[in-house]
């Protein structure tokens, strides 16, 4: 192997450089003061477990997406997290055993064996918020608009949100019958739009639930495609007419509060769906080929864990949101250069600096002041008087 090659890291494995990881590492501390501020408490869960607890509750693109090892200890197979999520949820249920409702948030780093999509990292900084205990659409409109804040507190230019409800399809569908076989191939050509197939799949169908499971893959736009699906839809059962409604409720409140969010919704795109039980949304910026946050609601993640509480929230990638942002993440660089020695009354100046939040970098051997500038020094500590104190660095 080649010197070179010894070196190079894995397609979509990166490594973040000190500006970087500084920009970074503010945008972490900022967004979760925010979540803070909402009443979310910050939970950290490990970065490796045995599979069968890493999985449980997780759908099978989870499961392609996760590495696995086995532990020297055990001999069991474990996982290197792909997904924060499903370890909240363990908590919530398991660990926890709150009553009513708890509000947790987390940020770190994830592992995927297969990419997102190409050219995307397989590293993310997983960063979210989750709200478990409470099946009310108050809670759904709770976690979009810290979603909303979050996004604008990092100052993302030109979002636009795509709101819907896997309820409506899986409504249709129950009541249409369907098989699972059968269910999974219409999911398939609802994603794709494509009628014909839509159309044969339901020909054996009451006629009534079959025009409404057509209709999904075409009702899609904005706010007058709500209108639309309470109009085709009015006859639906019972189920997906709430589901519906409480879509429109949520969506009415989203506008009421971000009357210059774009909001787009499609009925037919049913985004988790193998993973989320109610309402989904998904923010979107022109460029980027996927969408930059996202989440919904999944009452059932918590039922292998023996808990099965209402549970709502979302996810992003912080080092997107970084990237994608215009926020001011810069951090106070400028500092003060300490000369070198073992002088202890230099030793108390420069930690009385570092106690009230000063950067100072202390001169090594060999070093003088014409190398304060080069680790972002502006000011420096000089003898006067027998006393330490700061001063301009001297150009």
């Amino acid at each position: 192997m080649a010197t070179l090659d010894r070196w190079l890291l894995p397609d979509g494995i990166e490594e973040v450089l000190p500006a970087e990881a500084a920009r970074i590492e503010t945008a972490r501390r900022r967004v979760l003061d925010l979540f803070q501020r909402w009443g979310y408490e910050l939970v950290i869960t490990p970065h490796i477990e045995f599979l069968e607890s890493l999985l449980t509750g997780a759908g099978q693109d989870l499961d392609l997406k996760t590495f696995k090892v086995i532990d020297p200890l055990s001999g069991r197979q474990m996982g290197l997290r792909a997904d924060i999520t499903p370890q909240v949820a363990r908590l919530d249920a398991h660990t926890l055993r709150r009553e009513g409702p708890s509000r947790l948030c987390y940020a770190g780093s994830v592992l995927h064996a297969k990419p997102q999509a190409l050219a995307t990292s397989r590293s993310p900084i997983q960063l979210g918020a989750e709200l478990y205990g409470d099946s009310s659409t108050s809670s759904d409109l709770e976690v979009i608009s810290l979603m909303l804040e979050m996004l604008e507190l990092a100052d993302v230019p030109d979002v636009h949100m795509d709101l819907g409800h896997v309820g409506i399809y899986r409504g249709l569908a129950r009541a249409a019958g369907l098989s699972g076989h059968a269910e999974q191939q219409l999911f398939d050509a609802m994603q794709r739009k494509a009628m014909d197939e839509i159309e044969a799949l339901t020909a054996a169908v009451e006629p009534e639930l079959a025009r409404m499971l057509r209709a999904l893959a075409r009702l899609c736009g904005g706010r007058e495609t709500l209108d639309a699906a309470r109009s085709l839809l009015a006859t639906a059962p019972a189920a997906v007419v709430e589901s519906l409604e409480g879509l429109i409720r949520i969506a009415d409140q989203v506008a009421a509060r971000y009357p210059q969010l774009p909001l787009y919704f499609d009925l037919g795109e049913l985004r988790g769906y193998h993973y989320h039980t109610g309402i989904v949304f998904a923010v979107f910026v022109p460029g980027v080929g996927q969408s930059i946050a996202q989440g919904g609601r999944y009452d059932d993640i918590g039922a292998d864990f023996g808990r099965a509480r209402p549970a709502t929230g979302f996810s992003t990638d912080l080092k997107t949101l970084v990237s994608l942002g215009n926020a001011d993440l810069s951090c106070r660089a400028a500092g003060v250069w300490a000369p070198c020695g073992g002088d202890a009354s230099l030793w108390r100046a420069i930690r009385e600096l570092r106690q009230q939040g000063e950067r100072v970098v202390q001169a090594l051997d060999g070093q003088d002041g014409a190398s304060a500038q080069g680790v972002g020094c502006d000011r420096q500590l000089m003898l006067r008087n027998d006393s330490w104190v700061v001063v301009p660095l001297s150009r």
